[in-house]
C-alpha cells in the first residue's frame, strides 16, 4: 500500500506539472518541483538527526519505567475488563496475559515493546481459533484496539512538535487523550455491534463510566475557561503529569533498587537507533509530499474540499490538517511525515499544526495494524476488522477536530 501511494505521488506530480507546462505555460513547474525535493531530503536528514536527542531521552525513561514495574501494574489493573470483553477466551489462558502486556506497553508508548507481544497476543488467540484462516472475533476486537491506538503518552510527537519548533511541545497532550479515548470508544462500540458483546456488563461499565467521567470532566472543566487560560492550563497540566510521571517511574526504581541509570542507558541507545532508522522512510515521504505539494496537486484537493466547507458554511481552517487524517489508515510512516510538513508550512503552533499532531495522536495505522498481526498468523479473511477499524479512524478524526477548536480555536 505504501509503495502504490509513494509511486501515485510522484506520478500525479508529474501529470499536474506537465499540465502547468504544456497547457497553462507555466514553464517554471519542473524547476519548482526539483528545488523542492532538495530542500525536503534536507529538512528530512536535519529532522531525523534533531530527534536523536529527544528520542533517546523519551525512550530511556520508558525502559526506567518499564523495569520499575509499571508495566506489570498496567496489566494488572485492566485484566478484569480484558476477561469480558474477550468472553471465548479462557480464564487462564495465556492469550489474556499477553493482550494485557500488549495494551499496557501501548499505553506508556512503547511501540518496540508492544508490537512483539502483540504478535504473540495474536498467535495466542490463533491457538483458539476454528478457523485458521478467517479472523475470530477475539483477534478482531484486539486489532480494532489496536488500530485505536489507546496511548497515554504520545511521546513521538511531542518530539516531532519540539523539533518543528513548537512553544510548548506538550499542549497538545489532554487533547490527544480526548480524541483517542473517542476513537478507542467508536471502535468499540462498533465492534461490539457486530459481536453482541455485552457492554452492559458491571465490570466493564465500571471501567468504561471510570475513563469516560475522567476525559468528560477535562472537557467540562477546560469548556468554561476562556481561551488563552485554556491554553495555559492545559500546558500547565500536561506538563506537571508528564514530569509527575517521570518521577514516578524513577522514585519506583529506586524503591524497587532497580538501576535507573542502567535502564536509562538502554533504552536511549535504542531511541538513538530508532531516530536513525527513519532516516530513510522520512527522506521517501518528505520528498514525495513535496512533490506533490510543489506541482499544485495537494492545493488543488485541498481547494475543492474547502470549497465545499465554504458552502456548508463551515470554518476551513481544518481542511489544512486533512492530508494527515486521510494518510493515517493507510501509512503510519506517511501520515508522520505529512504531520511535519504541515507543522513546518503552517507552523507547530498554528490550528493546522497542532490538528495534524491531534489527529496523528489520535489513532493507529488500520491497515498497517492488520497487515502486521493477522499476516503473522496467516489470517486471510479479516471480516468486520476493515469496518470497525475505519470507523474508529472517523471517529478518533471527528474528536480530533472538534477537541482541537475547543482548546485552540
Amino acid at each position: 500500500m505504501l509503495n502504490f501511494i509513494w509511486i501515485g505521488f510522484f506520478l500525479v506530480a508529474f501529470c499536474f506539472a506537465s499540465f502547468n507546462w504544456l497547457v497553462l505555460g507555466h514553464t517554471d513547474s519542473y524547476s519548482l518541483i526539483m528545488q523542492a525535493i532538495f530542500v525536503a531530503a534536507k529538512g528530512a536528514f536535519e529532522i531525523a538527526l534533531g530527534l536523536v536527542g529527544i528520542m533517546a531521552l523519551w525512550l530511556g525513561i520508558m525502559r526506567v519505567g518499564e523495569r520499575a514495574g509499571f508495566l506489570q501494574g498496567l496489566t494488572w489493573l485492566m485484566s478484569p475488563l480484558f476477561r469480558r470483553l474477550f468472553p471465548d477466551v479462557p480464564a487462564n489462558h495465556p492469550a489474556l496475559g499477553a493482550i494485557t502486556m500488549n495494551m499496557a506497553a501501548n499505553m506508556l508508548g512503547l511501540d518496540n515493546a508492544a508490537t512483539p507481544i502483540g504478535i504473540k497476543a495474536m498467535q495466542e488467540l490463533q491457538t483458539l481459533n476454528t478457523d485458521k484462516t478467517t479472523a475470530s472475533d477475539a483477534q478482531i476486537l484486539f486489532m480494532v484496539i489496536n488500530a485505536s491506538s489507546v496511548t497515554l503518552l504520545p511521546v513521538t510527537i511531542f518530539t516531532y512538535r519540539a523539533q518543528a519548533g513548537a512553544h510548548d511541545p506538550t499542549d497538545v497532550f489532554i487533547p490527544i487523550l480526548i480524541a483517542t479515548y473517542c476513537s478507542t470508544m467508536a471502535g468499540l462500540l462498533a465492534t461490539a455491534f457486530f459481536q453482541r458483546i455485552n457492554l452492559l456488563d458491571k465490570v466493564v461499565l465500571g471501567y468504561l463510566a471510570a475513563i469516560s467521567a475522567l476525559v468528560f470532566g477535562l472537557v467540562a472543566y477546560f469548556a468554561r475557561l476562556p481561551a488563552d487560560e485554556m491554553v495555559r492550563q492545559s500546558g500547565l497540566i500536561s506538563n506537571f503529569l508528564l514530569f509527575g510521571l517521570i518521577t514516578a517511574f524513577i522514585g519506583a526504581a529506586a524503591f524497587k533498587r532497580v538501576n535507573a541509570y542502567e535502564a536509562f542507558i538502554e533504552g536511549a541507545k535504542e531511541g538513538f537507533h530508532t531516530a536513525v532508522t527513519i532516516i530513510p522512510y522520512l527522506v521517501a515521504m518528505l520528498v514525495a509530499i513535496a512533490v506533490f505539494r510543489a506541482s499544485g496537486a495537494l492545493d488543488l484537493v485541498l481547494n475543492g474540499i474547502r470549497h465545499v466547507v465554504v458552502m456548508l458554511g463551515w470554518d476551513t481552517r481544518f481542511v489544512d490538517a486533512l492530508p494527515t487524517a486521510l494518510m493515517k489508515p493507510l501509512s503510519g510512516s506517511g501520515s508522520r511525515a505529512i504531520m511535519i510538513d504541515t507543522m513546518h508550512t503552517f507552523g507547530a503552533d498554528s490550528f493546522a499544526g497542532r490538528l495534524a499532531a491531534v489527529i496523528q495522536g489520535s489513532t493507529e495505522t488500520t491497515f498497517y495494524v492488520l497487515a502486521v498481526y493477522f499476516g503473522a498468523v496467516g489470517i486471510q479473511r479479516v471480516r468486520h476488522a476493515v469496518t470497525c477499524g475505519l470507523i474508529a479512524d472517523l471517529g478518533g478524526l471527528l474528536a480530533a477536530i472538534a477537541v482541537t477548536y475547543l482548546f485552540f480555536g
